[in-house]
């Protein structure tokens, strides 16, 4: 079918897809300056264990030490240690309890000290676990030959805070974009609502009263074609013309307002469009053809002025596709609880880089086209009729095929 090109690529496109690439290079820099710093804590947090570790070592190397008082160096030498701990035998078992727990054992974690020794020991020994496979344990030798003990330690809280911070950032100020564009793109569509109503009105409006006028002088003309058959011929098709333009007219001052739904047989909707353009197609000197193929009768909710013109402008948009000889064929049915209507042509179809703007206002290929019938023709089925329009298949040097959902009648 012909479609828009003359605008081009709208711009906001690219502008958005700037601010895209711009947020992700703020979210990249973000992470990798977050990383620097966990990666710069966890090494401290490395070095501080195994300054435990050595100061274990020296104690029990010391002369008289073996098997000596550790509390020291619990409480004094490291007493700024803000991540977890948990020092081992050389079999990786927790220390032996001290006073019914295990409280000897550990620092910096909640230990519960009412539990039974082997619950406390059950949950140390998965801790140790889950610490092992971040942080190698660091051992405790005797003379750098009997291993004594391995201290096992963990990430502290302000570590794994800095390892998710920067994601929930990230996350919260991605939610904030999605609402800003949710919000700025349902006031830009208010605003072209409002444009598409007062222009659409203001046609009305404009064209009232000529076309009024128009239907005054038919009358009066009609009263001098007594008697010649040719010249009541030539006026009757005058008035078949005015009453066309008195129709678009009325279809103008409908946009805006909320239209008024009926009852209405889908084949007698499409039978009647089809008679239209077969008195006006030879005019055009183009050899086309407009099939009409119903499944099964249908009804459905419309309202009849506004989607005769869907469909008329579908029809059009077919008949600027095919350059010489073609086919229109319209195809109405049932598609699970919908009712569907195609519209399909034999003409040059749509090239994939253009199918998203086919619907967009002002886009067009043709050389004096406005690039406004398929945008009109979404509107009126989408807001009005609450159904879809859709480009369901095009295949360049093919043809395409329009697709419109409607509700079941």
């Amino acid at each position: 079918m012909a479609t828009a090109l003359k605008s081009g690529s709208p711009q906001s496109g690219r502008f958005k897809a700037g601010l895209l690439l711009f947020a992700f290079l703020i979210a990249g820099g973000t992470l990798y300056y977050s990383h620097g710093v966990v990666v710069r804590l966890e090494e401290r947090q490395k070095q501080v264990a195994d300054l435990y570790a050595k100061s274990l070592e020296y104690l029990a190397n010391a002369p008289g030490a073996m098997g000596g008082d550790y509390s020291f160096v619990f409480d004094e030498i490291l007493r700024s240690i803000d991540f977890p701990i948990i020092l081992t035998d050389s079999h990786h078992e927790p220390i032996p309890p001290l006073s019914g727990s295990y409280i000897n054992a550990v620092r910096n974690i909640d230990l519960d000290t009412t539990l039974s020794l082997d619950d406390q020991r059950d949950l140390l020994v998965d801790l140790i676990r889950d610490m092992d496979r971040t942080n190698p344990p660091i051992k405790v030798a005797y003379q750098d030959t009997i291993i004594l003990n391995y201290v096992h330690y963990g990430e502290s809280d302000l570590v794994t805070r800095l390892r998710w911070y920067p994601y929930i950032e990230i996350a919260l100020a991605g939610l904030f974009v999605f609402i800003a564009y949710i919000s700025f793109s349902y006031i830009k569509r208010s605003e072209q609502s409002n444009i598409w109503v007062g222009m659409a009105r203001e046609t009305a409006h404009q064209l009232g009263t000529p076309i009024s006028s128009m239907l005054g002088w038919v009358e009066l003309l009609k009263t001098g074609t007594q008697g010649n058959e040719r010249l009541a011929g030539i006026v009757a098709d005058i008035e078949n013309d005015v009453q066309r333009l008195q129709k678009i007219a009325d279809r103008f001052s409908k946009i805006g307002s909320k239209p008024e739904l009926a009852e209405e047989s889908l084949q007698e909707v499409v039978q009647k469009v089809i008679a239209y353009f077969e008195r006006r197609i030879p005019q055009s000197g183009k050899r086309v053809t407009i099939e009409f193929t119903e499944e099964i009768p249908v009804t459905v909710r419309i309202n009849r002025e506004l989607f005769e013109w869907v469909l008329e402008n579908l029809i059009k948009n077919g008949l600027d596709a095919i350059e010489n000889g073609g086919i229109i064929r319209i195809t109405t049915g049932r598609a699970g609880s919908r009712v569907f209507l195609d519209v399909a042509d034999t003409g040059k179809g749509v090239e994939g880089i253009y199918r998203k703007d086919i619907f967009r206002p002002g886009f067009s290929t043709k050389a004096r086209g406005w690039g406004l019938g398929l945008s009109l023709s979404k509107r009126i089925v989408e807001v009005y009729h609450k159904g879809r329009l859709m480009l369901k298949e095009s295949k360049p040097g093919e043809g395409t095929v329009f697709r419109i959902l409607l509700r079941n009648g």
